[in-house]
């Protein structure tokens, strides 16, 4: 409301949550403090480190060429901005929350995104906002799992009773990303990706939630979409290509194929980072 910059937002979020624990939850001013600096700590380090590594590889795939593979293998598939951010951003990302989970899915998906033609701020913002999907269950369903601990309750019942909401929150975000992205119009045109994408994504999650365990629900689930929606583009695709303003122009057809080999050690560096 105020359009203040991100730190000036963050200092007075933190701020007010301090304001809150102490004057009225009642947390002593010496734990809410301890509380502050573990929260900053673990942002620092196992988020920090996750970002710094995955810029670190975005460079270096720009001075070796992996990223120029990368972003053909990817518009080889479509060259439309918004089947792309279904497919890396919400799809990829989904399995990258649940193998890794804290800033891996944001910083992962956001660097393809950039190699395929968005702006930078652009795509970390879409990145954002798919991550709304799968963020409940987290890495291995550490929130889940971590809630049930704390609370004693059964993490099998807080499992199930996530998984019976949040489909319906998948079978939105996909579509409130795009809108977001490329305005209602944009949406109308590639409708049909959006509901494959949300609707497996969100179908193997209830599956996942309810009668397997919170463990591998977006995992599960990421691979279920990002099958799909593969597989939908060889029955359906947009009758016209959409693409971020200022980003370079790109043929409606489908660049040349490239052998596997090169695709595979371009991308090879990124599935290190999520399984580590």
């Amino acid at each position: 409301f105020f359009h203040a910059s991100g730190r000036v937002a963050a200092v007075a979020g933190l701020a007010t949550a301090r304001v809150i624990a102490v004057a009225v939850v009642g947390m002593p001013a010496d734990a809410a403090l301890a509380a502050a600096l573990h929260g900053a700590a673990f942002g620092l380090v196992p988020i920090g480190w996750i970002i710094v590594a995955a810029m670190f590889l975005y460079r270096l795939s720009v001075e070796a060429g992996a990223l120029g593979i990368m972003k053909r293998s990817v518009t080889r598939l479509s060259a439309d901005h918004r089947l792309q951010a279904l497919l890396i951003a919400f799809s990829f990302g989904a399995f990258l929350e649940g193998a890794a989970g804290f800033g891996a899915p944001v910083a992962i998906s956001a660097a393809p995104l950039v190699g395929a033609g968005f702006p930078a701020v652009e795509a970390a913002c879409v990145a954002l906002l798919a991550n709304t999907a799968p963020v409940a269950f987290g890495a291995l369903g550490t929130p889940i799992v971590t809630l049930a601990k704390v609370t004693g309750l059964d993490e099998q019942a807080i499992s199930s009773l996530a998984g019976r909401q949040l489909p319906f929150f998948s079978l939105l975000v996909p579509a409130w990303m795009v809108a977001a992205m490329a305005g209602w119009r944009g949406l109308v045109g590639v409708w049909p990706a959006v509901l494959v994408c949300g609707a497996s994504f969100a179908a193997v999650q209830f599956a996942m939630a309810n009668f397997v365990g919170p463990a591998l629900v977006d995992v599960v689930g990421g691979v279920a979409s990002l099958v799909a929606r593969a597989a939908g583009l060889r029955v359906w695709r947009p009758g016209d290509i959409w693409r971020h303003a200022g980003a370079s122009p790109q043929a409606r057809r489908a660049p040349a194929a490239m052998p596997l080999r090169a695709v595979a050690w371009a991308w090879t560096p990124w599935a290190f980072l999520s399984a580590a």
